[in-house]
């Protein structure tokens, strides 16, 4: 039920949560299948490179602002130019060998409302459609609620970018709206897709997680047995 105030009229829950939220640690997060930690530009970038020219065509770089990137030289350069900030905070995934095999970020961090986004979210051929891809992703959304005690955790994407829209709502993000004209790229428009995941949303997406992660989920081969989506 809305709360009413003494005016009678209908005002928000009070928080239940303490305001500011901390800050995102500098530390690794740990899975089964992949370790999320900072990114460290000089051990990370030739292999980020080479995992990420695996993608021959460049059509992982399609609905990011920069890329594909013609050398590593080119890639390091715009590593040093753009990710070495506090926001985005980015962060390189590794797989069980230490292979640095994809990057993403925290970006637009607000602690005084307890709201982050993650983004620049891109998987190279060697994590695409595997367990790590997911866990990734859960390791990011658990420090985010379970370790920083945030209330909204946003994903945003091109509205045309079907495959990012299709994984926002397997991982059980919720579709808020599209914002027209928000941005542009590339000499291009964007329409923004807004989602988002709220605290309360969370546990039970913890618990699906938690389900879909067991060992008994996945063959010898790593195939899993049951989707995410079917949890």
């Amino acid at each position: 039920m809305t709360p009413i105030n003494d005016l009678g009229q209908p005002v928000g829950e009070p928080l239940g949560v303490t305001l500011p939220r901390p800050l995102p640690p500098l530390s690794p997060m740990t899975g089964t299948h992949v370790t999320v930690r900072p990114l460290d530009i000089a051990r990370d970038r030739g292999a980020l490179f080479d995992a990420f020219a695996r993608d021959t065509d460049g059509r992982n770089w399609t609905y990011l602002p920069y890329g594909p990137f013609r050398s590593e030289s080119d890639f390091g350069a715009w590593l040093d130019r753009s990710c070495t900030g506090h926001d985005p905070l980015f962060h390189t995934i590794t797989d069980r060998d230490g292979r640095a095999v994809g990057l993403a970020s925290y970006l637009r961090i607000d602690p005084a409302n307890g709201v982050i986004e993650v983004g620049h979210i891109h998987m190279s051929p060697l994590l695409q459609r595997t367990p790590g891809s997911t866990e990734a992703m859960f390791l990011m959304m658990a420090q985010v609620f379970d370790d920083l005690g945030y209330r909204r955790y946003e994903w945003k994407c091109d509205a045309l970018n079907g495959p990012s829209r299709a994984t926002a709502e397997r991982l059980g993000f919720t579709y808020e709206g599209t914002f027209r004209q928000a941005t542009h790229y590339k000499g291009r428009n964007r329409d923004t897709a807004w989602y988002a995941l709220i605290d309360s949303d969370w546990p039970a997406q913890r618990d699906r997680f938690l389900r879909w992660l067991e060992p008994a989920n996945f063959h010898p081969d790593g195939r899993q047995r049951r989707a995410l989506s079917a949890m």
